[in-house]
């Protein structure tokens, strides 16, 4: 068994705050990574002055000692009509398949651990083996240039999406031809909201597939981000089950509707989490 979780906080939940100051908070806090979201107003993908500022966040990134994965999750950074529009499955992919191509190569820059993204939601009108199809298709694209860069991916099951669980992971994996860089991203909220098993298990299910962990609070059915303590998941099992996997990547808090709060939820969230790794390492060495 390795040593202590590494915790990170996600920029999606500093959205208030300009890039600089939110890694700053986050280092500041004690955390030692940041799930950072490709966004307008974050390392934006398409600015015309990319590369100078990707040397400076990965100048930032080094001097504060933070790990980093790549999120791909922004809302409204290719349409500002649509959110997370448009996705794999629409008829027309060609600037989601750009936005993964350039975080993969940002991901490359930063020295990242992993890059993140999902399936997004099946149009109404299309047919399920269509929609199928269309996300094997671009996610082989979006893993060439993952191959090609030396990168790592983790693909997240989000609830409501083509793929929303592990099983569905698992199927598209298969499909793919189960390539050494097309990891789980693991939401273990989400892990709460719908899959059959508890949570803990979960991890332990993945273990040998999982490069990067997001974590949050959630209700059994309802997919709601919640703070830790106001929802139904047992962190002290969870970490446990981290810990005894040998997991050594990112353990990333995912709180996107918290930044009217970021620097006190982040304090709070991270007191919570040593608490209940604590309490995990005591369990460990009460059982005979």
């Amino acid at each position: 068994m390795s040593g202590g979780l590494r915790f990170g906080y996600g920029t999606n939940g500093f959205s208030n705050h300009r890039l600089d100051d939110a890694l700053a908070v986050i280092a500041g806090l004690g955390y030692t990574g940041v799930a950072l979201t490709l966004d307008h107003h974050h390392l934006d993908p398409f600015d015309a002055q990319l590369h100078r500022h990707v040397r400076a966040v990965a100048n930032r990134l080094a001097g504060l000692g933070l790990g980093v994965v790549i999120e791909t999750g922004a809302r409204f950074l290719l349409d500002p009509w649509r959110k997370h529009a448009p996705t794999l499955l629409d008829d027309e992919p060609d600037l989601r398949l750009e936005f993964l191509r350039r975080a993969v190569r940002i991901g490359a820059d930063l020295g990242a651990e992993a890059v993140s993204f999902w399936a997004g939601v099946k149009p109404a009108a299309l047919p399920p083996e269509v929609a199928w199809r269309r996300l094997v298709t671009g996610c082989a694209e979006v893993l060439a240039a993952a191959e090609g860069a030396e990168m790592m991916l983790g693909f997240e099951p989000e609830p409501g999406m083509l793929v929303e669980s592990i099983d569905d992971w698992e199927r598209l994996r298969a499909d793919l031809g189960a390539p050494v860089r097309f990891g789980l991203t693991l939401d273990i909220g989400h892990c709460q909201c719908l899959e059959p098993i508890p949570v803990a298990d979960c991890v332990r299910r993945v273990a040998g597939q999982l490069v990067n962990v997001q974590i949050d609070d959630m209700r059994r059915g309802v997919h709601e981000h919640l703070e830790f303590g106001t929802g139904e998941i047992d962190f002290p099992a969870v970490l446990r089950a981290l810990t005894e996997s040998d997991y050594g990547g990112l353990v990333a808090v995912e709180l996107p509707r918290h930044s009217h709060a970021a620097p006190s939820v982040a304090r709070d969230s991270l007191a919570f989490l040593r608490a209940a790794e604590q309490r995990s390492l005591d369990r460990f060495q009460e059982v005979p």
